[in-house]
């Protein structure tokens, strides 16, 4: 056997990867033709993007933005030598009636209420979404919008939204007063029968009183004049808002070793999940009115609001569930080894993790509800779809169909993605396991 061996006594220079994988050339070679069947499979995509974008450019590329009606679109499709019903979008209809899609019959003088109202929901949502980018303190004015959004939506004396959030005040001050001398769950009971005394027989009487003293409001706006995409929006932003929360507390609650507690969650739970929101909305729409005693107008738009909150909120539950019971036994038996109680195990090492597992899950959750205000239609209510049988049914425009909704399609799926989007970015952000 020899005994001489080869050692490398100098590093060779290091060398460019082969051109072909790197730049757009490597990036196709593994991302579109990296088998034979992968190969085939972009081919035939190719294929059908091709045939799919030949027959809606040529129709969406249309210049009828100015038309005031189809008949001057077919007009002006016909001057450029395309006959037929499938010849040209007729995007005037966006043009003519884009506004009222937005704002439905909100009056026009009173635009910039909305407008406000939806700016500082992003001022109001900042401290939540991006905590990070933004002062601590404004999460005193996120406190505040939940008050501030309906006055000016629907406006009227200022006096009301101050004695609703006086009734949040009165029950805090109740329950501190307790709970130095009884049981928490006793103050917390007493403060939330006090709170529910005042919003029912004290807050009008109050308001009204505080009103015909100092009469300080805005022009009040009619529940049947809200519509279009404002109308999705107030519905899903407010249920969205409210549907966590009471998911939380619904969650806990059924896993509850209370067993009346967990008797009314489970009940609440899985009755609302049986029964379709249509029928909800149904009973929002015609029943409702009927348990309420003699003489009580009771908003449409907020029955609506407390159906879609419920069934949000039972859905939530679940999602918010699976989050727990994926947690391992020995997060809660951590927080009993600090010796922490129940609610700071929960607020401080259960419901964090939780809620962070449960992200995709919450996330589709809010998706879904934001989906579905347009069955509000069916009770006579004008969100985007219920506005476009109305803009068809005008003689101007009988006979658009594809460009309304495409256009509410488009409108949609700016605000679902970017739901979607954010959840994403929530996710990576919140990622803490390779670390």
């Amino acid at each position: 056997m020899s005994d001489i061996s080869f050692v490398r006594t100098e590093m060779l220079p290091e060398q460019d990867p082969p051109a072909s994988e790197v730049g757009a050339l490597g990036w196709a070679k593994h991302n579109l033709f990296s088998g034979v069947f992968n190969s085939i499979l972009t081919v035939v995509s190719v294929f059908a993007i091709y045939f799919i974008l030949a027959a809606l450019v040529p129709w969406a590329w249309s210049p009828t933005w100015n038309a005031t009606s189809l008949a001057e679109c077919r007009e002006i499709l016909s001057g450029l030598g395309r006959e037929g019903h499938f010849s040209g979008a007729c995007w005037g209809v966006i043009n003519d009636r884009w506004v009222q899609l937005f704002m439905g019959f909100y009056p026009s003088d009173y635009y910039w209420r909305p407008i406000a109202a939806f700016i500082l929901l992003g001022v109001a949502l900042s401290p939540v979404l991006f905590a990070e980018h933004v002062p601590a303190k404004l999460v005193w004015f996120s406190a505040l919008y939940p008050f501030l959004m309906p006055w000016l939506l629907w406006g009227g004396s200022i006096w009301v939204p101050l004695m609703v959030l006086a009734g949040f005040v009165v029950s805090y001050a109740v329950y501190r007063f307790l709970v130095a001398q009884v049981s928490e769950l006793i103050s917390l009971i007493v403060a939330v029968l006090v709170a529910v005394v005042w919003w029912l027989l004290l807050m009008g009487p109050l308001s009204g009183v505080l009103a015909s003293i100092i009469p300080i409001g805005i022009e009040a706006v009619g529940s049947r004049q809200f519509g279009g995409m404002m109308l999705s929006l107030t519905i899903g932003v407010v249920a969205i808002g409210f549907s966590l929360p009471i998911g939380i507390v619904l969650a806990l609650g059924r896993q509850s070793d209370l067993l009346i507690v967990k008797a009314l969650c489970v009940g609440f739970i899985e009755f609302i999940r049986g029964v379709p929101l249509i029928t909800l909305l149904f009973v929002a729409s015609t029943l409702l009115n009927i348990f309420m005693p003699p003489g009580t107008s009771f908003d449409i738009i907020m029955r609506v609001i407390i159906m879609a909150t419920l069934f949000a909120s039972a859905y939530m539950a679940e999602v918010i569930r699976g989050g727990l019971a994926a947690l391992p036994t020995g997060q809660y038996e951590g927080a009993d080894s600090l010796g922490l109680d129940y609610w700071q195990a929960q607020r401080l090492i259960i419901m964090p993790q939780a809620l962070k597992i449960s992200i995709p899950g919450i996330v589709s959750t809010f998706i879904g509800l934001f989906k579905d205000t347009t069955l509000v239609s069916v009770i006579g209510l004008l969100d985007p779809l219920g506005l476009s049988n109305g803009i068809r049914a005008n003689a101007e425009w009988n006979g658009v169909v594809w460009e309304l909704y495409g256009f509410i399609a488009l409108m949609f799926f700016v605000f679902c993605f970017s739901m979607s989007r954010y959840s994403m970015y929530l996710e990576r952000k919140l990622q803490t396991g390779h670390r």
